[in-house]
């Protein structure tokens, strides 16, 4: 799936319109990876996909909390920025294992400096800048992502 926003309010009702195409998961852990350049709409479509899961406290970047927790009934949203992290093993500190688990949902922006220390992503949403805005580009890495983007279709 491809998609270009032209504006920062496109780029947060994109993120609206797959967190409500979000397809009952039960009790399992969704994995959203979020890659790109800095200024490429990750935390802006981030915030757009937590205000559509009922998220209604103010949704800041985790650049220097690198985690943020959202709960919002049965789902609990787990934020993260690895951006500052400069080696895997830092992630160990930072108490993710204890989110791996059902009823939540992690978006990750910069995994790819998690390496193998992050769960596979359900989805990997990568965002790039254009002339014409953003261009964010989603592919499936799982039966749920493959079905998160059929049901967003």
């Amino acid at each position: 799936m491809r998609n270009r926003t032209a504006t920062s309010q496109d780029t947060e009702d994109l993120g609206g319109r797959l967190a409500r195409a979000r397809p009952a998961a039960g009790e399992s852990l969704a994995v959203l990876y979020l890659s790109g350049e800095l200024g490429a709409g990750k935390t802006t479509f981030a915030r757009g996909f937590l205000r559509a899961l009922g998220v209604t406290e103010e949704v800041r970047s985790p650049t220097y909390t690198l985690i943020e927790l959202y709960r919002t009934g049965a789902l609990t949203a787990v934020h993260v920025d690895l951006y500052r992290v400069r080696d895997a093993a830092e992630l160990d500190a930072l108490g993710l294992r204890e989110w791996a688990c059902g009823g939540h949902l992690w978006l990750i922006e910069w995994p790819e400096r998690g390496g193998s220390r992050l769960p596979p992503a359900d989805l990997t949403l990568t965002f790039s800048v254009s002339d014409a805005g953003h261009d964010i580009e989603a592919s499936a890495g799982s039966p749920l992502g493959k079905s998160w983007l059929a049901s967003l279709s």
